[in-house]
């Protein structure tokens, strides 16, 4: 196999004709250079130099030899600074996963600043829930990831990936336009009697909504579910029941109200996972643009805050 380092080598002797002028050059002894010609012609097979006592002069061999070197060791170096910016994280790709309220909310600012700084990072990004996401990660099918959980609803992450708090948020009360309540401050039994809108049946929201108002005494009445929040406004703005969302699903607008509960102490908190080691350099530049993006969310989103 040969050695770039005897091609260089090569090069600088073509170019000063002296093994001794290119040892001064390139900091070898002239046995240093003598050795290294000799390995390259017994790895080409092929005599490289015509030596006489007057000094040498390179074959026809070595001269086609150094000229396609050269366009080699060019694109060798090329390599060389491609694999010094992937470890450094300048270049390559980051398989991102988020949930919809953080791709809509949170990832527009993070992945701005981000592609800005690092342009030459390509950003694929894959959609679900934590049950989706965490098994990807730790597959490795996904390099980082952005997840969630309830106070109410307890969740540990595996120990295998690093946890990076991003913010937390309080749930908003999602009132038809006219309701008795809206703009108020009430406690959460003044809701006993309401109809309710929730995400499907098994998920944190769902869950959080159950034993927060279990808490206080009942079992709120769930007719319509949906996990698009989209959705969930519209039934309420269509007078179809009440619901409590995490503020970055909130959109304030016209047609309907909110009102604060005043015992609802419940929040969701976002945060990032990542392999700890690292697997992936460009992955420590994404999660700090998510810090920053976090906590520009927090400035202009009522109800967030980071960490």
């Amino acid at each position: 196999m040969l050695n770039p380092l005897h091609l260089r080598t090569l090069i600088v002797v073509l170019r000063t004709g002296s093994f001794a002028e290119t040892a001064r050059q390139l900091g070898y002894t002239g046995s240093a250079v003598s050795q290294q010609m000799a390995s390259l012609e017994r790895a080409v097979k092929m005599s490289l130099f015509e030596r006489d006592a007057h000094g040498i002069r390179p074959t026809p061999a070595a001269e086609f030899l150094a000229e396609k070197a050269q366009e080699v060791l060019s694109a060798f170096g090329v390599f060389e600074d491609e694999v010094r910016a992937m470890s450094e994280g300048s270049v390559g790709r980051v398989r991102l996963g988020s949930f919809p309220t953080a791709s809509q909310k949170l990832l527009p600012l993070a992945l701005s600043a981000f592609v800005q700084a690092h342009g030459n990072v390509k950003i694929e990004l894959d959609e679900g829930e934590p049950d989706k996401l965490v098994p990807l990660l730790l597959d490795r099918d996904l390099d980082l990831a952005l997840v969630y959980h309830y106070d109410l609803v307890p969740r540990s992450w595996p120990r295998a990936l690093k946890s990076a708090p991003l913010l937390s948020e309080e749930l908003v009360l999602l009132l038809p336009k006219g309701h008795r309540v809206e703009g108020q401050e009430i406690p959460l039994t003044e809701l006993k009697d309401e109809s309710w809108v929730s995400t499907g049946e098994r998920t944190p929201g769902a869950r959080s909504l159950r034993r927060a108002c279990a808490a206080t005494g009942f079992e709120p009445d769930i007719n319509f579910r949906s996990n698009d929040y989209d959705v969930i406004r519209g039934f309420v703005r269509s007078g179809l029941g009440i619901a409590v969302i995490p503020a970055l699903g909130h959109i304030s607008t016209d047609d309907i109200s909110t009102a604060r509960i005043t015992d609802l102490h419940v929040r969701r908190h976002v945060v990032a996972l990542y392999p700890p080691t690292a697997v992936n350099p460009a992955v420590e530049g994404a999660v700090t643009a998510l810090r920053t993006a976090a906590e520009a969310a927090a400035n202009i989103t009522p109800g967030v805050s980071v960490g």
